[in-house]
């Protein structure tokens, strides 16, 4: 299964100190050889401050209490700079911590900036620490610290792109504390900044999304309505063709989202459209399951295909998380139970007649249970069939569609993408302008 492993398209597009959660995760389903997963820890590790987990893995790898010297400098090297960082930063951290001095700062920036220097005798040099130390917190991972010295920074700050920095970083510290919903509301907000923010070039915007959307995966599969939302922000023109372009195995986590989740079957049209254009140029089992039953219509291959997508989901690390036993129903059972859906659903559709012991047989189930399966099916699905107990076969009405609600639904289509086109190229006309 190491084969459809993603980390190596992942991690690029992520911080490093995002990537630890997911080599844990692999590690623990032992896709790779435990040594291959410490290495590749102290690779990451390297560049970042947590010295003292490098020392641990290390011993670990090497099977040793002894650390390498450049190791024990590097520790001296960042108790220094910390301490340091600490003293610059001292007088704003002081003033940021009283609650009364707090409650004089307003929501304008210059007057903050003029009060403090003023009263407090706190300039941009100490502002600028503030900012280096939540930094070099965070590397060494202390992210709630880094959380709320980069929130406090944004307030005090007047240069948009170290802002959007600290907000890139308060994302992260956000994400490696598991707190969804604050981390939802700075994923909604840097989108924001994102999208209508001018980039020097449309490749950077387009870049920042991309980041973005990675970020989001650790969110969107932990939040209890992430499985709506993730549908909501990739399913979006402006990110869809960031992920055909750039990221299309983001397509597997769409494909499961759209899979799990009922309510989103009227943009899953388009969805299939997209799996469609991509079917030869990217393979992924969970899309290549939505290819055989809307695209090729071979149910036995996405039968087969099913076994395969559950061994995906298992060993994937945001689809496959560890779930306590009794607190929620895991990703890969609702993803079995609604893939079995998708199939016979498409079966019914296209079948006038279908043998109950045939449809018994394929749900490994007596020939009861597929009659209550069956008739559950048609109420929820709305099909328009019936059974026919003497033949012992469901019987599909036939469907057919209306050519005047065909066109109008055809209208409206062409109208939305002549819209959003214009809109695109009236995005772009500023960048090519400024060139």
């Amino acid at each position: 299964m190491a084969n459809y492993d993603l980390t190596p398209r992942i991690a690029p597009n992520l911080d490093r100190h995002l990537v630890f959660p997911i080599l844990e995760f692999l590690q623990e389903r032992q896709l790779y050889a435990d040594e291959d997963i410490l290495k590749a820890k102290i690779e990451l590790l390297n560049n970042t401050n947590m010295v003292d987990y490098a020392m641990d893995i290390h011993k670990s790898l090497y099977h040793t209490e002894e650390v390498p010297q450049e190791m024990v400098e590097r520790r001296l090297e960042v108790v220094a700079r910390l301490k340091a960082l600490e003293e610059a930063a001292a007088p704003l951290v002081s003033f940021l911590q009283n609650p009364n001095a707090v409650g004089e700062l307003r929501a304008d920036k210059q007057y903050n900036l003029q009060m403090l220097s003023d009263r407090y005798q706190i300039g941009p040099e100490q502002i600028e620490a503030l900012y280096q130390y939540a930094k070099f917190q965070f590397e060494c991972g202390n992210y709630s610290g880094a959380a709320d010295y980069l929130y406090q920074y944004r307030a005090l700050c007047t240069n948009s792109e170290r802002s959007l920095s600290a907000l890139w970083g308060k994302l992260a510290a956000e994400i490696l504390m598991q707190n969804w919903d604050v981390a939802l509301e700075e994923l909604n907000r840097l989108k924001e900044i994102i999208d209508s923010k001018s980039f020097a070039s449309p490749l950077n915007q387009v870049q920042s999304r991309i980041w973005l959307m990675h970020w989001s995966l650790y969110i969107f599969f932990n939040h209890d309505n992430g499985r709506t939302q993730i549908i909501d922000l990739f399913n979006q023109d402006k990110y869809l063709n960031a992920i055909q372009t750039n990221a299309p195995h983001l397509l597997r986590y769409l494909a499961t989202s759209f899979i799990v989740n009922k309510r989103r079957r009227p943009q899953f049209k388009d969805f299939i459209k997209v799996i469609q254009q991509e079917q030869y140029s990217h393979e992924d089992p969970i899309t290549e399951f939505l290819a055989c039953i809307y695209v090729n219509y071979d149910f036995d291959a996405a039968q087969k295909k099913m076994r395969e997508c559950e061994e995906v989901i298992l060993n994937d690390p945001f689809l496959g998380k560890r779930v306590e036993e009794g607190n929620f129903v895991p990703l890969r059972d609702e993803f079995l139970e609604n893939a079995r859906l998708f199939i016979f659903e498409t079966y019914c559709r296209i079948h006038q007649r279908i043998d109950m012991g045939v449809l018994a047989e394929k749900l490994n189930l007596n020939y009861e249970e597929a009659e209550r399966w069956i008739v559950n099916l048609i109420r929820t699905s709305k099909l328009d069939a019936k059974i026919d107990s003497k033949s012992g076969t469901v019987v599909m009405e036939p469907n057919h569609p209306n050519v005047y609600e065909q066109l109008i639904d055809h209208t409206k289509a062409m109208s939305g993408r002549t819209y959003k086109l214009v809109s695109q190229l009236l995005e772009q006309a500023p960048a090519q302008v400024a060139r």
